[in-house]
């Protein structure tokens, strides 16, 4: 790329790790001629843990406090998909209750994701109000997990076959308490923000995707949906109880920054219609598939001895994953989250390659920022909506 050159020498910038609109720690290598980027570099791998081969070395049940590690921001989506691969594997029923139970706690999770990102995208872009006001819904989102999994942030709630726990009593009143709240704080949000000429004049027109490039990078998510591709995995594949509930797949088609954050904004809305749907619709009956617990147990394990069984401590019940292989997805809040996974008539499993949505649209960060400001590099990143857990696993 050929850019008229001001000055003889370019000067090469290091952005991050450790700069706060990093949103973890990314590392951008950044050549710029003034204030113009002329070209950028991201490096990855400062939070690399292992995390797909500690998978191949712990049983499903084991690996589950794991998970809610890699997007430490929208946990339950990341424990749905360990749980759902097994499920799949080995084709086991789950309760319709459970399903139920589920989808809440999947979009109330999508909600506190997306305020999470929104708080600090206005906070990179100066405006800090709605940094503060996000934590005061998000708070409420956390102490009903809290009261539903006794943890605020990691769960492990989801179980093979179901949940981990029934909703306690008095939980889904609360719940619908917070949808009719949730609601007004919308519109606040909307009134605060999206007319704002400052915002507008920041995000307006920076960081384009067409269509077409949105799908030959493999963008997925928001990323995907703002640049006119309607394309939802809870309407094209279906998973859960996804298609028993009334709801419209949120999209824009400009591309730009602005579009991401209209998307995600009216994400927000649409989740609490799949929460009041589903609390209106529960039904009644167990809340776990029990006869999953002596499913496919390995015969002649040591856990099955005496000592084990009648002196040592109870063992989490375990599951042979069958020799076959596939590949499982959801619609997380930043996008496309998927498990290839490969049985090997084990209790590990022999191969779990994790399909993290914000490494994948990452990867069109360069492209985005070249011939733009410095300043707009923030912009964005923001926009793009990454966790570091997830890019570098």
């Amino acid at each position: 790329m050929s850019l008229p050159l001001t000055k003889k020498d370019l000067m090469i910038v290091n952005m991050g790790p450790q700069h706060p609109s990093m949103h973890g720690v990314l590392r951008l290598i950044v050549t710029l001629d003034g204030e113009d980027v002329i070209d950028c570099e991201p490096i990855l791998g400062y939070l690399h843990r292992g995390m797909e081969k500690i998978a191949e070395n712990r049983t499903i049940i084991q690996y589950l406090p794991y998970v809610t590690r890699w997007d430490y921001l929208a946990t339950m989506f990341t424990e749905a998909i360990t749980v759902n691969a097994p499920e799949f594997l080995e084709n086991i029923q789950i309760p319709q209750r459970a399903s139920y139970i589920r989808v809440i706690m999947l979009e109330l999770s999508r909600i506190a994701s997306h305020l999470l990102w929104l708080g600090p995208f206005m906070a990179d872009l100066g405006a800090q109000t709605p940094f503060f006001y996000i934590f005061r819904e998000r708070e409420l989102i956390y102490d009903l997990f809290e009261a539903a999994t006794g943890m605020r942030m990691m769960h492990n709630y989801f179980r093979i076959g179901g949940v981990a726990a029934d909703l306690p009593y008095g939980w889904i009143d609360k719940c619908l308490d917070f949808c009719d709240y949730f609601l007004r704080g919308v519109v606040e949000y909307q009134q605060l923000i999206t007319q704002n000429p400052i915002f507008l004049e920041r995000v307006e027109g920076v960081g384009f995707i067409s269509g077409e490039e949105a799908v030959n990078w493999g963008l997925s998510g928001p990323m995907l949906r703002a640049s006119g591709i309607q394309w939802d995995l809870r309407k094209v594949d279906p998973y859960e109880s996804y298609n028993q509930f009334d709801w419209k797949v949120q999209w824009q088609k400009e591309g730009d920054s602005l579009a991401r954050y209209l998307v995600r904004v009216g994400e927000m809305s649409e989740s609490i219609k799949i929460i009041q749907q589903a609390i209106e619709k529960i039904p009644g009956g167990p809340y776990e598939n029990l006869e999953v617990r002596r499913f496919k147990k390995e015969k002649n394990s040591e856990w099955n001895d005496f000592e084990y069984k009648f002196l040592g401590k109870k063992p989490s019940p375990n599951f042979e994953l069958s020799r076959q292989e596939l590949y499982v997805r959801v619609e997380a809040p930043k996008g496309e989250l998927g498990i290839y996974l490969v049985g090997d008539d084990s209790l590990f499993p022999w191969r779990w390659k994790i399909r993290p949505p914000g490494f994948i649209n990452l990867q069109i960060l360069p492209q985005l920022v070249k011939k733009m400001k410095l300043a707009d590099i923030m912009t964005i990143l923001g926009s793009i909506d990454i966790i570091m857990g997830e890019v570098d696993r």
